[in-house]
Parts: C-alpha cells; sequence; structure tokens
C-alpha cells in the first residue's frame, strides 16, 4: 500500500541524504586557487550563480559542457523537483516555462535567471490557491463507499488541464491520505470491541472504551481533522521559506548535473554540515521545532547544558530570546533556522529565553552556553560473550572528523583505537566493525583507521582529472589490534566506509559480510569557501561549494564507483531489491580501473579461505536469511504498485490481503541470537548518571540479539584462527 511504501521511500530518502552530506571529503591540495571573482552585477543570485559556475566548469574531475542538452536536463530535473506530484502547475504552466528548456544554458552563460524566477514565481501563486484547494475538499466528509482509484505513479499522469482538473487531483489525493488514517481507526475500533468481548470493564483502559464507541462517522472526521493539521503544517513549513532558499534548490538541479555529489551549500547548511560531521557544536543542547508560529523543544539532548542543569523540559515554547542583559528579541512567527541562530552562540556566552512551560506559567531562564556532544554521530561498543569467549562489536555510523581541528579533537579514528584498547583490556579474542548506513566522511580518518589493524602501506589511490595518481597510505607500522576482524556492510556502505572495507578485503585482513555490494560512491570532494572569491563580502555570506574533483580507486586497482566494495559473504537484508546504489542516481561518473598499488597481502590467518567457504555454506541453509530474502523480494513488490482504491471496503480488502501475506514475516522478529551483550566499565560508569544513555545502550543490546548478521559475524571470529607467530604476538598485546 501507499502508505507502507512511503514510509520506505521516506526511510530511504533519509538515508540517502546523510549520505550526500557525509561525503567523502579529502584534504588534498587542488591547483584551482581562491582568486577574486570579478563581477559588475548587483544582484547576489547573479553572482553566485556566474561564480558556482565559473569553479565547475574549472576544478570538476569530468566538467559537462554547457549546451542544449544540458538545458533540457536541467529544465526537467527542475519542475519535477517543484512539483512531483503535479499538484500545482497546470498543463498552461509547462507549457509556458517549456520556451526556456533550450534557454538554460545560455542564461547561465549570461546571468540570466529569468527561468528560475517565472517557475518560482508561479510554484508560489499555485501554492497559495492550493491551500483554498484542500481547506475546501477537508470541509466536508469523504464518502469511502464510492467505487473509484487513485494512480501514484506521477512521473506518468499528464498535468491537470484547468483549475477544475486540479481540484478533483488533490480531493483524490486529499482522500488517499484520509482513508489510511481511518481504516486505521476503524481496525482500532475492531480491536477494542474484541477486547471487550475477552476482558471485563474493570481491565480496559479508558483509550480502549473510547475506541470502541466511535462511530464510522466518527472516524472519518478524526482521519479528516488529521489530514487537515498534517498539510497545514506542511505549509507553514512552506512558508517559512525564502526566495534565496528556492534559488538555492535551483543551484543545486544545475550543479547535481556535473554528478550527484557536488553540491552548493547555504551558509546555514554549511554550519549544519560541519556540525553533523564534527558531531559536536556550541549551544544550550536542544532540538527546536516550529508548530505554527510556535518554536518549542523536542528533545534535550544528554550531556548539554539544559540537561545537566535541568532548565526546559519537552514541549516548552521559547517565546523571546536575549543575549545576556540585551532587549528580548521575540520570536513568535520566526523562521525556526533564524531562532537557532539567536539561540546557539560561543562556549561561556549566555542566553535568556522567555519560556512558556507546559503548565502554562513564563518564566525567563538563564542559559551558559557550552559545548554539545551529539552521541549519536560517534562510534558506540560493546562486548560480546559467547560460550565462554569475549569479542568486541564497534559501531560507526560515520567517519567523524573536526576539519578545523583534526589532531586535537576527537575523530572516529582516534576512538576506534580508544575503543579497541579498551575491549583488549576486557579479555576480546575478535573485533566485528559494524559499517551498515555508514555513509562515509573524512578521507583521512579512513586512512587512519585502517592503520590500526595492518603494518604501514597503501590504503587507497586517487587519480585526478589530468590523469595524476597518487597513494595514500599508513605510515605507522605500530598495529592496533592483530586479531581477527570482520567488518558488516549494506547497501548504504559508502565512500570512506568502502575504502576501509575495500583496503581490509584486498590485504586479507578481514572478512567482509553483507550485501552483495556496498553504495558504490567512487569519488573524492572538497570545499571551495565562496566568500573568498569576493572582496569585502560585497553579498554577505556567499555559503560554500562542493565539488567532486577526484576519483579514489582501491589498492588493487579497481574502482569502488558504481561496482561499490562486493562482501566476502553475500547476505539479504531489506535493501536487497530496492534502487538505492549510486548506479541508480543522476548522472554517476562511470567506474574505471587504474594501475595495481604495490602492497603485501597480510599473513596472519591460518584458514581465511576455509572460513568464508564455511560461512557461506551457513548462510546458505539459514532460514531466516531466507525468509529476509522472500520479504525484500515482497517489498520491492510493494514499491511498485501504484494503483489503489478509494473504497473503504477495497481498501481494508487489499490491506487484509497484505496482512495475510506478511503474517510469514513475523517470525523474523522472534529470532533471538545465544550472544550476550554488555557496555565496558568507562560506560557502566557514566550511566549512574545518565539513565537516558543507559536506556539507548539498553535498546542497541537487545537489537543486537535479535541481528542475524551480528551472529555470524561471531561465527567467523570464531572460525579464524590466527597463525601462530600472530596468535602469540596478540596474547602479549592484551597482557
Amino acid at each position: 500500500m501507499l502508505d507502507f511504501k512511503n514510509r520506505i521511500y521516506g526511510m530511504m530518502k533519509k538515508n540517502l541524504y546523510y549520505l550526500l552530506l557525509a561525503v567523502l571529503i579529502s584534504a588534498a591540495s587542488c591547483s584551482f586557487t581562491a582568486t577574486k571573482f570579478d563581477t559588475d552585477s548587483t544582484d547576489k543570485d547573479q553572482v553566485l550563480l556566474d561564480l558556482i559556475t565559473y569553479i565547475l566548469t574549472r576544478t570538476h574531475y569530468d566538467p559537462k559542457d554547457i549546451n542544449d542538452q544540458f538545458s533540457e536536463d536541467v529544465y526537467d530535473t527542475h519542475i519535477m523537483n517543484l512539483d512531483p506530484q503535479k499538484r500545482y502547475f497546470l498543463q498552461s504552466d509547462i507549457e509556458e516555462f517549456s520556451q526556456y528548456r533550450d534557454l538554460i544554458d545560455d542564461q547561465l552563460k549570461n546571468r540570466n535567471i529569468d527561468f528560475f524566477n517565472l517557475t518560482n514565481e508561479r510554484l508560489l501563486q499555485r501554492m497559495e490557491e492550493a491551500k483554498s484547494f484542500y481547506k475546501e475538499v477537508l470541509a466536508k466528509p469523504f464518502d469511502f463507499t464510492v467505487n473509484e482509484d487513485i494512480n501514484v505513479d506521477f512521473d506518468n499522469i499528464p498535468y491537470a488541464k484547468n483549475k477544475k482538473e486540479l481540484k478533483e487531483h488533490w480531493r483524490k489525493l486529499l482522500k488517499f491520505s484520509t482513508i489510511v488514517g481511518y481504516i486505521s481507526r476503524m481496525e482500532d475500533k475492531k480491536a477494542a470491541l474484541k477486547a471487550i468481548s475477552e476482558k471485563t470493564a474493570k481491565d480496559l483502559d479508558e483509550i480502549t472504551i473510547k475506541n470502541a464507541g466511535k462511530t464510522a462517522a466518527q472516524n472519518e472526521e478524526e482521519a479528516r481533522a488529521a489530514t487537515l493539521k498534517n498539510l497545514n503544517e506542511y505549509f507553514d513549513v512552506i512558508s517559512d521559506m525564502q526566495r534565496k532558499d528556492w534559488f538555492t534548490m535551483y543551484l543545486n538541479v544545475i550543479i547535481e548535473e556535473f554528478d550527484p555529489h557536488s553540491f552548493y551549500f547555504a551558509p546555514e547548511d554549511k554550519e549544519k554540515f560541519d556540525t553533523r560531521m564534527s558531531g559536536k557544536f556550541e549551544g544550550i543542547g536542544a532540538r527546536l521545532q516550529k508548530k505554527r508560529d510556535n518554536i518549542s523543544i523536542v528533545e534535550v539532548i544528554s550531556g548539554g547544558p539544559v540537561w545537566k542543569d535541568k532548565l526546559l523540559e519537552v514541549g516548552d515554547e521559547i517565546l523571546k530570546v536575549a543575549q545576556g542583559d540585551e532587549t528580548p528579541v521575540d520570536i513568535v512567527g520566526m523562521r525556526i533556522n533564524d531562532a537557532v541562530k539567536l539561540i546557539k552562540g560561543p562556549k561561556g556566552t549566555e542566553v535568556r529565553l522567555t519560556v512558556k512551560r507546559v503548565d502554562g506559567s513564563i518564566e525567563v531562564v538563564p542559559i551558559i552556553r557550552d559545548e554539545v556532544m551529539l552521541e549519536e554521530s560517534y562510534a558506540k561498543t560493546a562486548l560480546i560473550e559467547k560460550n565462554g569467549r569475549r569479542f568486541g562489536i564497534v559501531n560507526l555510523p560515520q567517519f567523524y572528523v573536526d576539519f578545523d581541528d583534526y589532531k586535537n579533537s576527537r575523530n572516529a579514528a582516534s576512538d576506534m583505537a580508544k575503543e579497541i584498547e579498551r575491549l583488549k583490556k576486557e579479555g576480546m579474542e575478535g573485533l566485528v566493525i559494524d559499517l551498515r548506513d555508514n555513509g562515509g566522511g573524512s578521507l583521512q580518518t579512513a586512512i587512519d583507521m585502517a592503520g590500526l589493524f595492518i603494518k604501514k602501506g597503501p590504503v587507497v589511490q586517487v587519480k585526478s582529472a589530468d590523469g595524476q595518481r597518487e597513494v595514500y597510505k599508513d605510515t605507522d607500522a605500530s598495529i592496533e589490534w592483530n586479531g581477527p576482524l570482520v567488518i558488516l556492510v549494506n547497501e548504504l556502505s559508502a565512500s570512506a566506509s568502502e575504502i576501509l572495507a575495500a583496503a581490509m578485503q584486498d590485504y586479507e585482513r578481514a572478512i567482509i559480510i553483507g550485501s552483495k555490494q556496498t553504495y558504490g560512491k567512487g569519488t573524492v570532494q572538497r570545499f571551495f569557501d565562496l566568500n573568498k572569491y569576493i572582496e569585502n563580502k560585497t553579498f554577505g555570506e556567499m555559503g560554500a561549494l562542493k565539488v567532486t574533483f577526484q576519483k579514489f580507486y582501491r589498492i588493487n586497482g579497481e574502482s569502488t564507483q558504481l561496482e561499490g566494495v562486493k562482501s566476502d559473504v553475500v547476505v539479504p537484508d531489506r535493501y536487497s531489491y530496492i534502487e538505492i546504489g549510486e548506479k541508480d542516481q543522476h548522472n554517476p561518473l562511470p567506474y574505471d580501473k587504474i594501475a595495481k598499488a604495490t602492497y603485501e597481502v597480510w599473513d596472519g590467518y591460518i584458514d581465511y579461505d576455509e572460513t568464508i567457504a564455511n560461512s557461506k555454506k551457513r548462510m546458505a541453509n539459514n532460514t531466516q536469511l531466507q525468509l529476509i530474502d522472500a520479504n525484500a523480494k515482497w517489498l520491492k513488490e510493494q514499491q511498485e504498485d501504484y494503483e489503489f482504491p478509494l473504497n473503504a471496503e477495497a481498501y481494508e480488502n487489499e490491506i487484509d490481503i497484505d496482512k495475510a501475506f506478511a503474517k510469514q514475516f513475523d517470525v523474523l522478529k522472534e529470532y533471538k541470537s545465544d550472544l550476550t551483550f554488555s557496555a565496558l566499565p568507562y560506560e557502566v560508569a557514566e550511566f549512574k548518571n545518565d539513565s537516558e544513555l543507559k536506556e539507548k545502550r539498553t535498546r542497541w543490546y537487545k537489537s543486537m540479539t535479535k541481528d542475524v548478521y551480528i551472529d555470524e559475524a561471531v561465527n567467523v571470529l570464531e572460525d579464524l584462527h590466527m597463525s601462530v607467530g600472530k596468535k602469540n604476538k596478540m596474547a602479549k598485546n592484551q597482557q
């Protein structure tokens, strides 16, 4: 069903969005220098467009010819991005826009943004009209007895010819959104009536009794109100967008014609990227959300100032912000990005928030800002016990780094080294590194991390557009861990994850378990600070441009571009049949090979190939994995379903069919390994003062007992045997 399909797409888009952010960033030098950019324009948008085009055509690994074909591609993508569900533009709008289909290349060369101006103004106009459409439609009950369907294959449906057709399109979209909620509420009613028939009144909670008494009309009204609420909140977000936000979207349509990973960051977006990559920021330690005109607390971040002093709680609304003793600024109705700028600030400074508490009381709360660590960005570790033996697992969400202070601040490689030391003290006999869903990050941290497991030698190769090849090496002969090593990957393991996995595979240092292949991103990006090109900050902050300027290659000479890293032991997962890799993106660079680097295969194992073969046999006979594969195929089929009934009985019948088919997969939730997971001593001590961290870790340990991939990773660690010399050295290192 579409609601299910949307959840899958939403999950994929979220992961892909973070994958895009967590790109492979290189510290390599580039011959293109930041000479001042000459401009006679007084329009910031024109200058930004011209400057970005100038840099791209001179520094990109594979610069595109800006011609009519380029223009057509930009046109198609831009229109699709603005109105993917075809709920705003009329066919007459598209006909008017089409005059620019072959002219965008000429406009780029002449700093002309007429096409953007026209489409942006028309979109905003059509959005205002749409507000009246949905409010009018949702003011009346839907008749779910009518036999009609909706086609959500938006790529292949025509634009509405007139407003009457457009309103009808909106009606069906709104009815579909509402029927999902309606059927859900009717199922709650059935469950409540069943509970009442099986229990006495005193055993029933108030919600169950209430659900049982609701009529179909009441459930329809509630579902319709929920649809209205969601749309109101959506258009609130849209109304917060400024012209510069829409123009940023247009710029990125142009940029992404070069490749999927070149990208323009507006100033505030670059700041968010840096925060995500470093895993820290300076502020009060709370996540905010805007609903209607009110900005409220939706999460208090563990370890931050608000958390330490219990100054705010979820649900509190921030009304005003003052810097120390300065006059407060009213933020009700303010764009959330602008409000966040006022609330965040340097460590040690004071901000005074006028807050409306959950109970309705209003008070001024002074907060001293501090450095806030985003715990979910960092490596997390657990001790695994099985049959009296101890193993370690490190889950790495990204290759994080503070680009401004690599040596002195924490990064993924230095944290990995610390965690290995801690695990060794607990008697670890083998290590699992979990890189699933890890979209990459810093190139240098990937190189440094590889060096923890090998003697000095090449880790990755890069090639520039001019064909110049460079080999990046680990120059430290010391090894942090020389015992058995397994790396887990999936289709969303990308970039720096692929560098580490590929290097460990080429050295035969680790066994790779996971998807048929990883994501397949084999390109390197660098940032250009656009402020450096403009004299005296004439136009204010200009943001930054991320440009693909190199490709990276395995030490065996092969590229991971498109092809990714092939797992030694392939296991199915939920993404197995969904198109989410680099090869499924728009304009990816091609695959190629270069010369092999000089390196020696690791000689520490005596049964490397035999262990892989044994694991493959186990996986082939694993009924859990066979079910996972069947489930993945079903998910793919669900994704390709575009026709849905808007009749409640027909819709419910389809749901019942899906539920009946999906019941066979319920057993997947029942899987539980015989592994035991626990925290390291340093975290056990932290749990005493941080119950939230303890709860998060407890949930993580529980999820890992249900993870068949980790179960097999430990089986592989048990099978891997070290050569006598290496085994003795490993034992000595643990003393």
